[in-house]
């Protein structure tokens, strides 16, 4: 008797499933992850709260999870791209806001970053549920109503990877599909180092063919940014052109973080680089010092005496950097006015890694004063760090690598996932343009 009274109890939320028909809809269940998700409900009750999560895991088994609070509309259907969050882990109309709020779940370790490492192995499998009532988002979630199941896509269809080890040059180069040739990109991030592949096989599914390129802490490259040789990265530049599937006479190069005052320099001193987008990057280099040919670049010291520490131990590392701009720092300068191609600048102007907003200004300004209209600004109020492709979840306190403390990467979640959604086109359009 106790025995069938528990069976009845355990089996009651799918009865009152099947009794509502509630139906839990997420389209496209696979698709690239640069691609917008429609997330709707139907069957509810007019007027039910309910909460909706998304759960994803990472390489390592790690735990990532969202949740909003939402009302059924007087038909009992919530729409995503019509409704809005009451609570949960944001509000309002924000139809990727499960994906934009994903973060490590209660039992991981706090600000780590959900980022796909192993593109060309697998998607990234998202799980999206229905739960009756607004849950706490800290609290266990009890049986879902319904529930969804998506793949993330980072490889197109007819996409290539080929690992690279030509010459000294290390990385991924990713190819579009097809017979034709294209345009042809080299991609960077900053201080976390190795192999980054994300930006690079997304670019290719997007018709651009992208080099993956590591610099520091890969293979048999150096394990720590203690100096940089442009001729590494000139050697690179020098394979991408001439690969028979890249169009054109020049190339383009993209970087976030200290990639990207490596793409300011690359556009500076290399004229095969035609080309460069610099997303959070500095005017000057940073680091460690810059040497090519017969001249070196200093680099730009850090002051750790000016890190601040909040009360939950997170470092604020916005006034460490020494001030470019400051006489005394000149040589640190990238002498940008040099250059013969085009730049795109995109940075958040709450940045809170480092003034980028300020350095993009700067670099703006020397072009003018020399006479060069041959740049593009996108400056978003409200948007922190780490500018990545559209639907990448917002982090905006991030473990750093190097130091292995967490790190203030400053921004609000709308804001800045709008100015990711926003650029991302802008740049396939800036190298589509650029480099005919």
């Amino acid at each position: 008797m106790l025995r069938a009274v528990s069976r009845g109890r355990t089996r009651l939320p799918c009865v009152r499933a099947a009794l509502r028909r509630v139906c839990l809809s997420v389209s496209p269940q696979s698709g690239l992850a640069d691609e917008q998700l429609h997330v709707r409900v139907r069957g509810l009750s007019a007027g039910a709260p309910v909460t909706l999560r998304a759960v994803a895991a990472d390489e390592d088994g790690c735990l990532y999870d969202s949740c909003a609070h939402y009302e059924a509309d007087s038909g009992g259907a919530v729409d995503l791209r019509r409704d809005a969050a009451v609570g949960g882990d944001y509000t309002g109309v924000l139809p990727m806001g499960l994906l934009w709020s994903l973060s490590p779940a209660v039992m991981e370790r706090p600000y780590h970053r959900l980022e796909k490492k192993g593109v060309h192995k697998s998607p990234q499998q998202v799980e999206v549920l229905l739960h009756e009532g607004h849950r706490d988002p800290k609290a266990l979630p009890g049986p879902p109503l319904a529930k969804a199941r998506l793949q993330r896509q980072f490889v197109a269809p007819g996409v290539r990877r080929i690992r690279l080890r030509e010459g000294a040059v290390r990385g991924s180069l990713f190819l579009p599909p097809g017979v034709d040739s294209f345009p042809g990109v080299i991609d960077m991030f900053g201080d976390e180092g190795g192999l980054v592949e994300y930006r690079s096989s997304l670019l290719a599914s997007r018709g651009i063919a992208s080099l993956a390129l590591p610099y520091f802490a890969f293979e048999d490259l150096p394990p720590a940014m203690t100096e940089f040789h442009l001729e590494y990265f000139e050697e690179a530049v020098n394979f991408l052109s001439r690969h028979p599937k890249i169009r054109g006479s020049g190339v383009g190069v993209i970087g976030t973080g200290k990639g990207a005052d490596l793409a300011l320099s690359m556009i500076t001193y290399l004229p095969q680089v035609v080309a460069a987008v610099s997303i959070s990057g500095c005017c000057a280099n940073t680091a460690a010092p810059l040497n090519y040919k017969d001249f070196t670049i200093p680099a730009l010291s850090y002051n750790m005496s000016r890190v601040r520490i909040s009360e939950a131990a997170v470092f604020d590392v916005s006034e460490a950097l020494d001030d470019p701009l400051d006489p005394a720092n000149s040589r640190c300068l990238i002498p940008v006015e040099k250059a013969q191609g085009s730049f795109m600048f995109i940075v958040g102007e709450d940045d809170r890694n480092w003034k980028s907003s300020v350095y993009a200004k700067a670099a703006v300004s020397r072009l003018q004063e020399n006479g060069k209209n041959n740049y593009d600004l996108l400056s978003y109020p409200g948007a922190g760090h780490r500018i990545d492709p559209p639907c990448s979840p917002f982090c905006p306190v991030a473990v750093d690598r190097v130091l292995g403390v967490p790190i203030l990467g400053g921004g609000e979640l709308k804001a800045h996932c709008q100015a990711q959604e926003d650029s991302w086109q802008k740049i396939q359009d800036f190298f589509h343009e650029h480099l005919k």
